[in-house]
């Protein structure tokens, strides 16, 4: 079977987060043999896309990290997409619809500039105290803190260069358990983003994860009542970076961006 490596949320190859892409045949594959393949992979998600032939959806899809396998993986969704399309397995006009097993339905389509736009269940975190101990792992003060149903842990600092200088304790991090932290500020003025972040993730595996588009279904409705505005770019501040465009609506929310193909090969197990 086809095996991919796709850079997501990326312009350029080296760039956004890299995720694989195994593409499945019908047949449904053993979850530990998933499990083996993506700890072989070694990139934050391996995505598993397989076709199937249901009322509401085109593709089972699932992703697993190196260690785990997760309820919701937006860059691996958007690279999974991407190849699709890419290669012709669904029209370049047509809505993919995806079916998840703790996530429902997602849908992903692609633009007229080639991106993928992703319609995902908005998850805002809802406000609590810091847990013991955060300021010493972050090496900041913290603001605003509070936990989602994927359970992050949202934590609100306060400066751009702040996040982009972060240097955390992650073995302090991965004892604070859930799925991971995400940082984040409003944007400093004149950089073109509305708001910048970034995404720790050492109790499953994800030292830092490079651009997480599943974070977003966080920070989008966050920062859009603080912003006062539904549609937002938010940047990713990991060393390699990248952007997404996100938008809210209700509780949904849209996220877009574009990815690149790096690397195609045959799995031979």
């Amino acid at each position: 079977m086809r095996i991919l490596v796709v850079d997501a949320f990326a312009d350029r190859p080296f760039t956004g987060n890299t995720a694989g892409v195994c593409l499945l045949g019908p047949a449904a594959a053993d979850a530990a043999w998933m499990q083996a393949v993506a700890a072989e992979m070694k990139h934050s998600e391996t995505a598993f896309p397989r076709p199937i032939d249901g009322p509401d959806a085109d593709f089972e899809l699932r992703w697993f990290t190196p260690a785990v396998e997760v309820a919701l993986c937006g860059h691996a969704t958007l690279a999974a997409a991407h190849v699709l399309y890419e290669a012709g397995a669904v029209p370049a006009d047509r809505t993919i619809r995806f079916q998840t097993l703790h996530s429902g339905v997602l849908t992903a389509r692609r633009d007229e500039r080639g991106w993928i736009e992703m319609d995902f269940p908005a998850c805002p975190a809802e406000p609590a105290p810091a847990p013991e101990g955060l300021e010493e792992m972050l090496g900041v003060p913290v603001g605003w803190t509070g936990w989602n149903a994927q359970r992050d842990l949202l934590v609100q600092i306060s400066g751009e260069e702040a996040v982009r200088g972060l240097a955390p304790d992650l073995d302090a991090l991965a004892g604070l358990g859930g799925r991971g932290i995400i940082v984040t500020s409003i944007a400093d003025p004149g950089h073109g983003h509305d708001f910048v972040s970034r995404f720790f993730g050492p109790a499953v595996g994800v030292s830092e994860d490079p651009v997480t588009g599943s974070a977003h279904c966080a920070l989008a409705p966050y920062w859009a009542e603080r912003i006062g505005r539904d549609s937002l770019l938010g940047y990713q501040a990991s060393p390699r970076g990248g952007y997404v465009q996100a938008t809210v609506r209700g509780d949904r929310v849209t996220l877009c961006g574009p990815a690149r193909t790096v690397l195609e090969g045959e799995l031979r197990v």
